[in-house]
């Protein structure tokens, strides 16, 4: 049997954040990080939030990668609030932090009730407004631990695209290649669907339209709505096919050398297309097929998607080889095992078309590099 789940109440559109006025809860706990602070963005929450009477606590913490110290500080402080509502305000880190927060929260509660979650997005990258996942980073092993569970699925998301409008270009860029991952990735899963592929089609076509017009010119409000829309499609795509080894490699090349996981998914996902070829070599044409690219032969499509995934790395300066991101050479490949072994433990991996074995992953390690 085949499921399709789309539990989350998505309200877009320049009125959306109205909605925050509009919901039955007492006391709020806002997750976000030191930047929504500054810019006035978390007071924006927390005017609408008085205007409806509901209390509220801000928790500003959330660091890029949240680590397991976060999410346990983050968690004391909700339960001590005994809030009834808990709002993600930021990017997929920020969004992370407060699903595992909420998740932990409402297992150390004595009546079990659970919190109600809305989240926020400030970047079009990660869709985990929409997901049951939440990733999580141990530091101390150096290692990214993906949660996944059906509680984790926020009940509300409010996409407002005037809060992805201060996003840097360089992080426009890494959060919009993210997407395109998500989308290409669910539309190729071992467990992908009729409904998934059409939100995955669509995704990859705005991120194909949109992207670079966001990253070249932040005040494009048509382009950043459009990638917000792409990251939420892309996000309810994945949540119920699964993705695949690019996003396996791009968790552990980041939790070993703190790579940001768009840059990563960047990087290593032509080089994944090419592995999973043979298998789904026909999917790749008709993405090729549906951007417009020359798709004649299944050699064909797959060769054009992968040149115009690199491509438009190349335009927003992201580089195509690992060797390009910072990383010292005999670190890398002194990590290889523990980084190809981590991958093919990761949830991520069931869902690739083409089962790898360590050598397989090791090897696409190596030609990235």
């Amino acid at each position: 049997m085949t499921q399709f789940n789309g539990r989350t109440k998505i309200c877009y559109g320049s009125d959306a954040i109205e909605t925050l006025e509009h919901l039955p809860a007492k006391r709020a706990f806002i997750v976000t990080d030191p930047f929504m602070v500054k810019t006035g963005f978390a007071a924006r929450i927390q005017s609408h939030l008085d205007r409806a009477g509901i209390l509220h606590r801000v928790f500003d913490g959330v660091e890029p990668d949240p680590s397991l110290e976060t999410v346990t500080r983050g968690t004391l402080l909700l339960l001590q609030h005994e809030s009834d509502l808990v709002i993600a305000l930021g990017g997929g880190s920020a969004i992370d932090a407060a699903k595992a927060m909420m998740f932990f929260a409402h297992k150390a509660r004595e009546d079990k009730k659970k919190p109600m979650l809305l989240a926020i997005p400030t970047t079009s990258g990660t869709g985990s407004e929409v997901t049951a996942i939440s990733v999580v980073t141990d530091t101390a092993n150096g290692v990214k631990v993906p949660l996944n569970d059906e509680l984790l699925i926020p009940d509300v998301a409010i996409l407002d695209a005037r809060f992805t409008r201060t996003v840097p270009p360089s992080v426009t860029a890494v959060t919009g290649m993210d997407v395109l991952t998500h989308a290409i990735e669910a539309y190729t899963s071992r467990q992908a669907s009729a409904f998934t592929r059409i939100y995955s089609e669509y995704a990859t076509k705005y991120v194909f339209q949109y992207l670079f017009r966001a990253y070249q010119c932040g005040d494009d409000m048509e382009a950043r709505e459009m990638m917000l829309l792409a990251s939420c499609m892309a996000g309810m795509a994945f949540n119920n096919s699964g993705l695949g080894i690019t996003h396996s490699m791009a968790h552990s090349l980041g939790g070993l050398f703190h790579i940001a996981h768009g840059m990563a998914n960047a990087v290593l996902l032509p080089y994944v297309i090419r592995f999973n070829s043979f298998d789904v070599g026909v999917k790749y044409r008709e993405i090729a097929g549906m951007l417009g690219l020359a798709a004649r032969t299944v050699e064909e499509g797959t060769t054009s998607l992968i040149a115009a995934i690199c491509s438009m790395n190349d335009s927003m300066g992201i580089p195509n080889r690992i060797r390009d991101l910072n990383i010292e050479e005999r670190a890398f490949r002194e990590h290889l095992g523990t980084m190809a072994g981590h991958a093919l433990e990761d949830a991520c991996t069931k869902g690739n078309p083409r089962m790898p074995s360590h050598g397989d992953i090791r090897g696409l390690l190596e030609k990235a590099w």
